[in-house]
């Protein structure tokens, strides 16, 4: 999706961020009728926040199974904000972040939890620290998710990894279709300088070229795109491997298939080269 992230009121003038807000509302005055006023940029992520202070609360003496009724709500809490996350930011691509990364897992470990037949106290601190921490983005160590629940960490890396890695493809469309245009711009002002160019032209000068949708740091960005677009081939075919397993494979296996994206990402952004070797060397270590 491309936005316009500046919007200006109306009605009453007021200016807000798109970005912050998520809403074309102004904030003022309550108008809907507002107007972007800076360069389309593409977006997909949602203002979002997660407090799972209330369920804390409500779980904090349970033992045994869960209560059904306190379970629904804290899934449909974290399915909203899950579904409102995305990865690029007014035109910037993000990290795959440790709150997003938690809520998935939480998500998958209530329902792990709430099938296992006799609940070991290992089993349930895990899914209380899961709890306890997700919402600042912690979650326990890779030594400390109980085997019977390491599906619930598979799940959670496979299907946060499949969604970046939607995101970050898009992007590099993004960032592809950028540099043509860049290179289309310049085309034209090699031309329009020539002699042999009649005055009235019409021809698009760089003034004229769109904006672009995406930003990057670095160097040649669209020297990426191809070593990029090869790893996410490699990280589709992992992350749809451990969806297969149902996540039931190794804690530190679901754990290198999230590194290996927030490393790739790291490349796209920045083009740092040990981050593209560090995403290959993260997914070849499961692959041999």
């Amino acid at each position: 999706m491309k936005v316009r992230g500046e919007r200006e009121c109306q009605g009453c003038g007021a200016r807000w961020s798109y970005y912050e807000t998520g809403s074309v509302e102004c904030p003022d005055c309550g108008s809907l009728r507002s107007v972007g006023v800076d360069d389309r940029t593409a977006h997909t992520d949602a203002p979002a926040s997660l407090d799972l202070s209330p369920h804390r609360a409500r779980f904090g003496d349970a033992s045994g199974t869960l209560p059904a009724e306190g379970v629904d709500d804290l899934k449909s809490d974290l399915r909203e904000y899950v579904r409102k996350r995305g990865f690029v930011r007014g035109g910037e691509l993000l990290p795959l972040d440790t709150v997003y990364l938690a809520a998935r897992e939480l998500l998958e470990a209530v329902d792990c939890y709430d099938r296992l037949r006799d609940p070991t106290d290992a089993d349930r601190e895990y899914l209380l620290d899961l709890l306890a921490g997700a919402d600042d983005g912690d979650r326990p160590a890779t030594a400390d998710v109980p085997e019977r629940l390491r599906e619930a960490r598979g799940m959670a890396a496979a299907r946060a990894v499949d969604e970046y890695r939607s995101d970050l493809l898009a992007f590099l469309d993004e960032l592809d279709a950028d540099g043509e245009t860049n290179d289309a711009a310049v085309d034209a002002t090699e031309v329009e300088t020539a002699p042999e160019v009649e005055a009235d032209s019409e021809i698009m000068s760089d003034e004229e070229a769109p904006a672009p949708t995406v930003t990057v740091a670095g160097d040649d960005p669209q020297s990426r795109i191809a070593p990029a677009r090869e790893v996410l081939g490699r990280l589709r075919d992992r992350a749809k491997r451990v969806e297969a397993l149902n996540g039931d494979v190794p804690v530190a296996d679901a754990d290198a298939l999230v590194d290996a994206a927030d490393a790739l990402g790291e490349y796209v952004r920045v083009g740092d080269a040990a981050a593209l070797e560090r995403a290959r060397s993260q997914l070849a270590d499961r692959e041999t």
